[in-house]
């Protein structure tokens, strides 16, 4: 996120009726084959660990690359209740390139937290529309640089390949771009789970990432895929917020809220609705940011001056509120986490959790059959 010009409204209702048409493309018929999955992977439409296990994030943005001596807040932003941490980096192009070993610190930091990192690169933010911004292209450039620090961290990294990567001129290439950014991914070797974020500043106002993201999905040879979405004024009531997250879910592919806050410049988003839809259909949100926002925007804070002892009104409201952190986020099972239970003991709905965990749920709905009855798989749909 970084202070944008206005977006545009006008487009969302047209939006809404005619992306579906474009989301109901078949999964089943794509063709071709997934390889095996790797760490963090997209399975029926959900983003799971390793072991199969349903993984929901739960968490903030953090602004590395202005900020690169506020390392500690990996372990505040933890300490708060969070499972995932955004972490902002650069390609050089616009900031101070994020260096491998920068990189490598950052991943080890997370790791040592017990936090899932999602790592983007910033400089693409608004291209096309403002005009110091960097192409996905260069973007992958950088990836590629950096593969050594990434290598065999699938189970820990999601790699956000460029945040916002266009504003509102022209985003109609948005869609070649991100499938020639994702092939080039793939044969450079990156086995990750990787997310795209959508055009329109984020915001997808013109419908252009929720027409085209089943078609983006199969051409990424993984199916490994998840599509982010950033939600500030354009989503400023609860039937916008449903009906956008909806519309993935019912075409079985993956989602997250990657940006939201509970105002912006540009209109005031329903920050309750876009948590509680997010929670009612499982799906990851992580707001934006935990501190140090300038230019206007400085209200988006979660605590004031990176001090984890002083919440604002907006860092309370996403811990402490409701369908917030604190009470929703569910460590990942790669550190030990039990996801959404223990694995053992009795699930919420009264059924026993299955001892062998996503192993023993082969077609991905929650439920698995242990000792000759039904079990709830920890951290999937039916916990």
């Amino acid at each position: 996120m970084r202070k944008r010009s206005s977006r545009k409204k006008s487009g969302v209702v047209a939006m809404a009726l005619a992306a579906t048409a474009g989301l109901l493309l078949s999964l089943a018929g794509m063709g071709g084959s997934a390889v095996a999955a790797t760490g963090l992977h997209v399975s029926n439409g959900r983003l799971v660990e390793g072991n199969g296990n349903d993984f929901v994030m739960r968490g903030v943005n953090h602004a590395h690359t202005w900020y690169p001596g506020r390392t500690s807040s990996i372990g505040d932003i933890k300490a708060k209740g969070a499972n995932t941490v955004r972490v902002v980096l650069s390609s050089g192009d616009r900031w101070t390139r994020t260096s491998a070993s920068e990189v490598t610190g950052i991943v080890d930091r997370c790791k040592q937290n017990k936090l899932i990192c999602v790592l983007e690169v910033h400089d693409t933010t608004g291209f096309g529309e403002d005009g110091a911004a960097t192409t996905l292209s260069k973007a992958v450039d950088y990836w590629i640089g950096i593969r050594s620090a990434l290598a065999g961290q699938e189970n820990y990294v999601v790699i956000n390949l460029g945040n916002e990567p266009y504003g509102n001129t022209g985003y109609e290439r948005w869609t070649p771009d991100t499938k020639a950014a994702i092939g080039r991914m793939r044969d450079a070797g990156f086995d990750h789970a990787l997310m795209v974020d959508a055009p329109n500043w984020g915001q997808d106002w013109s419908g252009t990432m929720k027409n085209n993201a089943a078609s983006v999905f199969a051409a990424d040879p993984d199916r490994n895929t998840v599509f982010s979405i950033h939600m500030y004024g354009v989503y400023d009531t609860a039937a916008e917020v449903q009906g956008y997250l909806g519309a993935f879910v019912n075409a079985g592919l993956p989602v997250v809220v990657g940006e939201f806050g509970d105002n912006h410049s540009d209109g005031n988003p329903d920050e309750g609705a876009i948590m509680a839809t997010a929670q009612s259909l499982r799906l990851g949100y992580l707001g934006w940011s935990w501190s140090g926002n300038g230019s206007g925007v400085e209200y988006l804070d979660m605590v004031t001056g990176f001090d984890p002892g002083s919440l604002t009104s907006w860092g309370n409201r996403l811990f402490n509120g409701a369908d917030g952190i604190a009470s929703t986020a569910r460590e990942a099972t790669v550190y030990g986490g039990g996801g959404g239970g223990s694995g053992s003991g009795t699930a919420p709905n009264g059924y026993p959790y299955c001892a062998q965990g996503g192993s023993t749920d082969p077609d991905g709905d929650g439920w698995g059959w242990e000792n000759n009855r039904s079990c709830v798989v920890p951290g999937g749909r039916a916990d």
